[in-house]
């Protein structure tokens, strides 16, 4: 690998030479989606480059996205909670600050973005349309619509792969058609990706000039009042701000200390940290693509040549780059990735409706203080540590409450402010032991974790625990009631009473899931809607019993 220039990393190095315009006469749209940054963006790159006439920085407002929705259990849109959307925000505001010190600046507009884009391109002349490509499967109905329409009118589309280090179409031809199922085949096959030896494109001396914008609307980037939100509709905010310029100090605040760089090595690390999380904090920026991830990855490279040793993939740094690669790569090729049902790679387990025990779980109301302070803080800030969505989903799947990883994975999809389609998927699936696992039944990871959360973490964290002390923090049902009386938490009055008990409950979720299991194997993974009823049948008349009235003696 070429080694780059020591101030390759430096956050006062960002400006490279300024890109050349081609004297082609043609107008140049760049649409904005995820990879909302200036450094490292290919897409901008080669839409300033290619324009000798204007340049049309374009975000789309989805009303599907964006739109608020009363109905939902938390603020913000149907798809998604306000903190990710005010962080979306954050960043589009950075973005056009960004464009604005270059002589351009973003321009906003609302409704289906397909449609959006058709009109842009004949109002504005555009012969040239740039987009990073997305793997999402809503963009890659999106895009392919977009370039079916940009190609019966003449418009030349550039779509580079820039929001990952490797094409994931790439790595499965290299596997024989077949999207690699295990992280380590995945390094395999992958190898080292080529921006390892590329020299990437930082900053511009400036850009094309924006042209007349006719009548389409444009706006600047709205204020969440201006999307119908209100500010006071959550009395806690998550203490990450979005945007380039945040996610490039975070990262120079994380590898200048090259010893906690080499060191790095997941599942270590504290989840109760939350004034200083013990991470880097980086998802929310790589997932909007604030942050170059293959900026991210030679800034790594950089300081592992620096060190005499380091961690390596599977725990360290860059393994955890390498894991968003892997499943970016096997989410985009396995069909119906984020179902159960007609999902290739994944076991059919007859999962149990439960509507009530969700919501406790959902609102940190399920009577187990370190579960629910890991929700309150997901309700709130948006965010929480690797270990702490660990703990959470294996409680609502096979360790506890048995009730489908698909609807753990909405509640998610919508808080956190890093929800990211591919990886939220996987890790759902993984934690549910429903994929990626090839043992034959994984132990229960649920009560054992609790040992990671500290008592002023679920303190501070849990609403409804007061000042119950350390020694009965876990289980507070079983503090004698003068107990509960002193720290003003009585369980069933001011904390809820368990909704399980977790020892009966683990055991019954382990026999379900060894049925299962035993299923899958005997047909092959070929299990219909009936086999599953069935087999549901079968684990009630084989003595399933009613774990949520199951309750411990209570004091």
């Amino acid at each position: 690998m070429r080694r780059l220039p020591s101030s390759v990393c430096s956050p006062s190095s960002h400006r490279l030479s300024p890109v050349t315009s081609m004297s082609t006469g043609s107008n140049s749209l760049i649409w904005f989606r995820k990879g909302l940054r200036v450094h490292d963006n290919p897409a901008l790159e080669h839409a300033s480059n290619a324009s000798s006439g204007s340049m049309y920085p374009v975000f789309v407002i989805d009303p599907r996205y964006m739109e608020p929705d009363p109905s939902a259990f938390s603020p913000g849109s149907s798809r998604a909670g306000v903190n990710r959307i005010r962080f979306l925000l954050e960043s589009l505001k950075d973005l056009d600050s960004g464009l604005k010190k270059l002589g351009s600046r973003l321009l906003v507009l609302r409704g289906e973005p397909g449609e959006v884009l058709v009109r842009c391109l004949q109002e504005w002349k555009v012969k040239r349309l740039c987009f990073e490509y997305d793997t999402d499967p809503y963009y890659q109905a999106l895009d392919f619509k977009v370039k079916e329409y940009a190609s019966s009118v003449g418009v030349e589309v550039f779509s580079p792969v820039s929001h990952t280090l490797f094409n994931p179409t790439d790595i499965i031809q290299k596997n024989g058609g077949k999207a690699p199922l295990s992280y380590q085949s995945f390094l395999k096959i992958a190898g080292e990706p080529s921006c390892a030896e590329s020299e990437l494109v930082m900053s511009y001396s400036s850009l094309p000039p924006i042209g007349d914008v006719g009548s389409l609307g444009v706006s600047e980037v709205p204020t969440l009042e201006e999307l119908g939100y209100r500010e006071d509709e959550q009395a806690e905010w998550t203490p990450f701000r979005g945007g380039e310029s945040e996610a490039l100090k975070r990262l120079h605040k994380s590898i200048s200390d090259k010893a906690w760089v080499a060191n790095f090595e997941k599942p270590k690390g504290d989840p109760s940290a939350f004034l200083k999380p013990a991470t880097t904090v980086l998802s929310p920026y790589l997932k909007f693509g604030c942050l170059s991830s293959r900026y991210f990855y030679q800034c790594l490279q950089r300081v592992y040549k620096d060190v005499k040793k380091h961690t390596s993939p599977p725990v360290s740094l860059l393994g955890q780059l390498l894991w968003r690669e892997f499943f970016y790569t096997t989410a985009f090729g396995t069909r119906n990735f984020d179902k159960m049902k007609g999902n290739p790679i994944c076991k059919q387990i007859p999962w149990k409706e439960d509507h009530d025990m969700l919501a406790a779980w959902r609102d940190g109301k399920t009577g187990y203080p370190w579960i629910d302070a890991i929700m309150v803080q997901l309700l709130k800030w948006g965010w929480m540590h690797h270990l702490a969505r660990h703990s959470v989903a294996c409680f609502l799947t096979r360790g506890d409450l048995f009730i489908h990883w698909e609807q753990g994975r909405d509640v998610f999809e919508r808080l956190l402010i890093d929800s990211d389609w591919a990886i939220n998927n996987g890790n759902w699936m993984w934690l549910s032991c429903s994929s990626f696992f090839y043992q034959a039944l994984p132990l229960s990871l649920t009560i054992w974790m609790y040992c990671f959360f500290s008592h002023a973490y679920i303190l501070r964290r849990c609403l409804y625990a007061g000042d119950m002390p350390k020694q009965y923090i876990y289980e507070p049902w079983t503090a004698p009631l003068s107990v509960q009386t002193k720290a003003k938490c009585i369980v069933g009055k001011d904390y809820p009473k368990p909704i399980t008990m977790h020892d009966a409950a683990s055991k019954e979720c382990k026999r379900k899931m060894g049925e299962a299991y035993a299923l899958n194997k005997k047909m092959n993974g070929n299990i219909g809607d009936d086999d599953l009823k069935d087999l549901r049948r079968k684990l009630e008349k084989d003595g399933e019993s009613n774990i949520r009235n199951q309750r411990p003696k209570l004091n």
